[in-house]
């Protein structure tokens, strides 16, 4: 794994960022609450879980995004096992996941069990209270070998202008194949070619209020049919 480890600064004592984009992993104002309003709002979240309710994810960086939907669903009181398929093309080491983790002190119980289990195997197959997997590589490749269709994606690569590999009509047109009938999708950015990306994949596209300095971001269905 090591070398497809990102290259990474720290900025205000416990943001990381990636040198190759040029861009933080999470909101420097508050990541926590960057990602339940874009994420889990976005999409919906918890209101629409369901025994067994699928999250698939572009970008898992320090998991962040797997610790606050998991959170909700405990908080929830949700029937079954969360599952959750998240895909990163550049793992972060164990030490440094966790370094970037104690920014949140809200999710330590679960942060400590996400990096222990990730320092085992990186996939997640030893993690306990969540079904998750972490797929290694590049999304393009290793979405559309997948089986499944999920409710839910969190959309949360870097900026496009920065990492249009992760927006790519291609790779969006899989995520709209991987997204149930009536399932939705949800990310911070609002570009115009992401949102016509998301269009032209089977999507009903929103541009909604964004989070603190973001003036907008989207929010989309998949058009049952």
């Amino acid at each position: 794994m090591s070398e497809h480890q990102p290259d990474l600064t720290w900025r205000d004592g416990g943001i990381p960022v990636s040198t190759r984009f040029d861009d933080p992993y999470f909101s420097l104002d508050n990541g926590l609450a960057e990602t339940q309003h874009v994420f889990l709002a976005g999409n919906d979240l918890p209101a629409r879980f369901v025994p067994d309710f699928h999250i698939a994810e572009l970008g898992f960086g320090t998991g962040l995004n797997l610790l606050t939907a998991w959170m909700a669903w405990d908080e929830a009181a949700s029937e079954g096992q969360l599952r959750f398929t998240s895909f990163e093309a550049f793992p972060m080491a164990a030490a440094d996941m966790e370094l970037a983790l104690k920014a949140f002190p809200e999710l330590e119980r679960y942060a400590k069990r996400l990096v222990a289990a990730y320092a085992e195997d990186p996939s997640l197959a030893t993690l306990e209270g969540v079904n998750a997997q972490m797929v290694s590589g590049d999304a393009r490749q290793t979405l559309k070998m997948m089986d499944f269709e999920a409710d839910a994606w969190f959309l949360d690569g870097f900026s496009p202008a920065k990492n249009p590999e992760l927006w790519d009509g291609d790779l969006i047109k899989q995520v709209g194949i991987h997204t149930k009938p009536g399932g939705s999708a949800a990310t911070y950015t609002a570009a115009g070619f992401v949102r016509r990306n998301l269009a032209d994949a089977g999507f009903e596209v929103s541009r909604v209020s964004g989070f603190g300095r973001k003036r907008h971001m989207t929010r989309c269905w998949k058009v049952a049919t």
